[in-house]
């Protein structure tokens, strides 16, 4: 007996926005309803039309493909809810895994949205995913940061930001910045444990354990190749606590846009000290 799910693949695909993540790496890594979606939609809107033709091509799918990205979104994006203003079936997908997860789409989505244009996902592959599942780090809360800033300065300040995050973080980075990266984040967050997942689902994938030091000085004497996710274990509960100097810096920046009780909430929450000590440093500061 055929269940629901089974008769979908004989039935007519409603129009609408997909959202259709493809592999990451390896070409096998898609799903059955994915493939179904790319079959039959009317227009398949691509991150590169090359990289998905190449796809396309490995399943033998000929439906037609439109460049989207960031550099002609703001042309292309009237002209796709145009298609689906009238009825089309439309698919966007990104150069590798999951759209929108750092990739372009989600003004195209916000836009759809608001047109009443119905919007679906199709899941599947993802590098934040894969790399969190064979991390050995804890996955009950994590935090997808993205890329960082390439300038060392803006980029140490990101991490700080989230330093006090009580979850592992998910950093997607350049192979020739990995170790910058990496010292960075060992100077900002210490010796946490991490994972460095290269090349995910592909030939030479591999995956490399110690802690943000140990991984800042293996990658700073030999760059990888390839694409590089970091997965950060989450924050001890003694690295929680910032020191004087620190949290002093951050008092006196804030103080100079608000009253000494509103700095003092803010900096409690980012340093992990009580509200009640970072006011009393707040009022010292303000003396002359």
């Amino acid at each position: 007996m055929n269940s629901s799910a089974d008769l979908e693949v004989d039935q007519p695909l409603g129009a609408g926005l997909y959202v259709v993540a493809t592999p990451i790496g390896n070409l096998q890594d898609i799903t059955l309803r994915a493939l179904n979606v790319l079959r039959r939609a009317d227009l398949v809107a691509c991150e590169d039309t090359r990289v998905t033709a190449k796809l396309l091509g490995r399943y033998d799918i000929h439906a037609p493909t439109t460049p989207y990205h960031d550099a002609n979104a703001e042309r292309a994006r009237p002209k796709l809810i145009a298609r689906l203003r009238e009825g089309a079936k439309v698919a966007l997908v990104s150069d590798a895994g999951t759209p929108l997860i750092s990739d372009p789409g989600f003004k195209l989505v916000r836009e759809a949205t608001a047109a009443g244009i119905r919007v679906i996902p199709i899941p599947g592959a993802s590098s934040v995913l894969a790399a969190l599942t064979v991390a050995g780090l804890p996955t009950d809360k994590f935090l997808f940061l993205g890329f960082l800033p390439a300038k060392s300065g803006q980029r140490r300040r990101a991490i700080e930001a989230v330093r006090a995050v009580g979850a592992s973080l998910v950093v997607l980075e350049a192979p020739q910045r990995l170790g910058d990266c990496l010292a960075d984040l060992a100077a900002v967050l210490g010796g946490r444990p991490a994972v460095i997942a290269r090349e995910l689902t592909k030939h030479f994938e591999e995956t490399v354990r110690g802690d943000l030091g140990e991984l800042a000085a293996r990658y700073a004497a030999a760059p990888p190749k390839g694409e590089v996710v970091i997965v950060v274990g989450p924050p001890d509960e003694a690295d929680l606590v910032v020191g004087d100097d620190a949290t002093d810096a951050l008092l006196r920046d804030a103080l100079t846009t608000l009253r000494p009780a509103e700095a003092a909430a803010v900096v409690a929450q980012r340093t992990g000290r009580t509200r009640r000590e970072v006011y009393a440093r707040a009022l010292a500061l303000r003396k002359p």
